[in-house]
């Protein structure tokens, strides 16, 4: 699993290797990936969760970035403006994080003043559930991937042919209604789909 970011040299690339795979395998996709950005093997069984972190990423970030800009321009900057300062912060946060051993935590704390604007802004964020809204956009693309896979192996097609979801198969079963239904046998595709692993 890589990301888009490659296209401009910092992606991250994330490989596992099947049971046929020599460590030369290994050292060559390193090789070619890591000239495109950051390249690690993992588990296979981790795969899913790489996809909901940085296969998705980029598109949390833009979104971020695309708020925070609207936010600047609330204010009254210019749109083009907004957005470099925007994008700035976000690169520069990115590389002071990669490049020092600090926790994230502590990078934040560290822009937070005691009765500042900062911490003011974050006290917003926190009370509009912006960390679970993020811990809960990872785990609903890594849920969504494990679904596709579980859709291509039953029908034998590729993830991006499918067209069926797993509620669409949940409902499709007999005596199974939308939540509230008046039978009372409802599900979701999720628990369903938990239910199979």
């Amino acid at each position: 699993m890589t990301n888009t970011p490659v296209v401009v040299r910092e992606g991250a690339t994330v490989y596992a290797t099947g049971t046929y795979a020599q460590v030369e395998d290994s050292q060559l996709l390193e090789q070619l990936m890591s000239s495109v950005g950051f390249c690690t093997e993992v588990e296979e069984d981790l795969i899913d969760a790489v996809t909901g972190l940085s296969g998705s990423g980029p598109a949390y970030a833009f979104t971020a970035l695309d708020a925070l800009a609207d936010g600047g321009v609330k204010m009254g900057l210019p749109r083009r403006l907004a957005v470099r300062l925007g994008a700035q912060a976000l690169l520069g946060a990115a590389k002071m994080l990669l490049d020092s051993e600090q926790h994230p935590g502590q990078l934040k704390d560290n822009v937070c003043s005691p009765g500042g604007a900062t911490i003011h802004a974050l006290h917003v964020m926190e009370s509009g559930g912006f960390r679970s809204l993020l811990i809960n956009a990872v785990e609903a693309s890594c849920i969504r991937t494990r679904e596709l896979q579980y859709l291509a192996d039953q029908e034998r097609i590729s993830p991006a042919a499918i067209k069926k979801t797993t509620l669409d198969q949940v409902l499709q079963q007999p005596g199974v209604t939308v939540s509230g239904g008046a039978n009372g046998n409802s599900r979701s595709g999720l628990s369903l789909f938990n239910n199979l692993f």
